[in-house]
């Protein structure tokens, strides 16, 4: 069947997947949103690859746009559940959630490659417009970001003066477990993300380039952690309570339903009680392999990490406490959830 570029963009089921700055496009691909919800990530790792995606211009696909739901954001710095609480958000009536859309990530990109400022924020205005075209009635859209998106979430709240964001982050004993359980990889995610908090300029801690080369892994992975949480930190000085609240990952996952609803109502969803996410069925599996929890599985996980790793852990933690206080940066966050 041939769809028209009116169709395409009056059907939020074609996802703005990617945006090509060379031929100022948008590249979409169809994502029903039965496929969202069983995966972890709007990526082609997770969808697969698309071999001929739709492309409409920018512009075009700008001036065919009709009414937007309202939109706010989950911005996360890692292994913190972000995936799980806005899988669980999803309710029809209520929101639909995406998370980690590609095209985001190449807003990051493009920044990173000199984009012209003004250009990059009308740009954007356009994305967030795609994103944000409603899947029914009275639906809202919840937009989670991968964390690389960070540096740019500053400028997101203030291109949509209604959304509200949620300041996700995992504790930073729990952070560090979490690298460290998960072995030689994840320890390398930890010296990439590094590289690309340094590239947007996000590391103001006091370090010169050389000392990254001295520190172990976990000083890295802590160094990551404390930079996402100082710009967290400057979205909440910023926007204020009013717009901005904050949740950890401990908190989330001790009682999800209860976090999930609170979120919703923080976001003013139609549904925000309990009873609407208790039976959720993101709230029972991992968000990556979609495997079920058992009872406990994770604090038993976390309890046998701690066992191999937790001397350096502890050493770790009370140095990025240390840098955090000479930074005057506050390891909790404001306006908890």
């Amino acid at each position: 069947m041939t769809y028209s570029a009116a169709d395409i963009v009056a059907d939020p089921e074609w996802l703005a997947h990617r945006y090509d700055e060379q031929a100022d496009a948008f590249q979409y691909r169809h994502v029903t949103r039965g496929r969202h919800a069983e995966v972890g990530f709007a990526t082609d790792d997770y969808l697969g690859k698309e071999a001929n995606p739709v492309v409409i211009g920018r512009e075009e696909a700008a001036g065919l746009l009709g009414e937007q739901a309202p939109i706010h954001f989950i911005f996360h710095s890692a292994y913190c559940a972000s995936t799980m609480l806005v899988r669980a958000l999803d309710v029809p009536g209520s929101a639909m959630g995406i998370s980690e859309p590609v095209i985001l990530n190449d807003m990051v990109g493009w920044r990173g490659r000199g984009a012209e400022v003004q250009m990059q924020a009308r740009v954007m205005d356009n994305v967030f417009g795609q994103l944000s075209r409603p899947w029914s009635a009275g639906e809202a859209v919840i937009l989670k970001p991968s964390n690389v998106y960070n540096s740019l979430a500053l400028g997101a709240l203030g291109l949509r003066p209604n959304a509200k964001a949620l300041l996700l982050h995992a504790p930073l004993d729990a952070f560090l477990l979490s690298i460290a359980r998960k072995g030689m990889w994840c320890r390398l995610w930890a010296r990439e993300l590094l590289e690309k908090l340094l590239g947007q300029g996000m590391i103001d801690l006091g370090f010169e380039p050389r000392d990254f080369l001295r520190q172990t892994d976990l000083q890295v992975a802590g160094v990551g952690w404390l930079a996402q949480q100082m710009q967290f930190h400057r979205i909440a000085k910023h926007f204020g309570p009013d717009r901005v609240a904050s949740l950890d990952s401990e908190t989330l996952t001790g009682n999800p339903a209860v976090s999930v609803a609170k979120a919703a109502a923080h976001f003013g969803l139609s549904k925000r009680d309990i009873a609407d996410y208790a039976d959720h069925p993101a709230i029972g599996r991992n968000s990556k392999s979609g495997a079920g929890f058992e009872r406990g599985e994770r604090q038993l996980d976390q309890a046998r990490a701690r066992e191999v790793y937790g001397d350096e852990i502890e050493k770790v933690a009370e140095w990025i406490r240390v840098v955090g206080e000479r930074r005057g940066v506050p390891l909790d966050l404001p306006f908890k959830l």
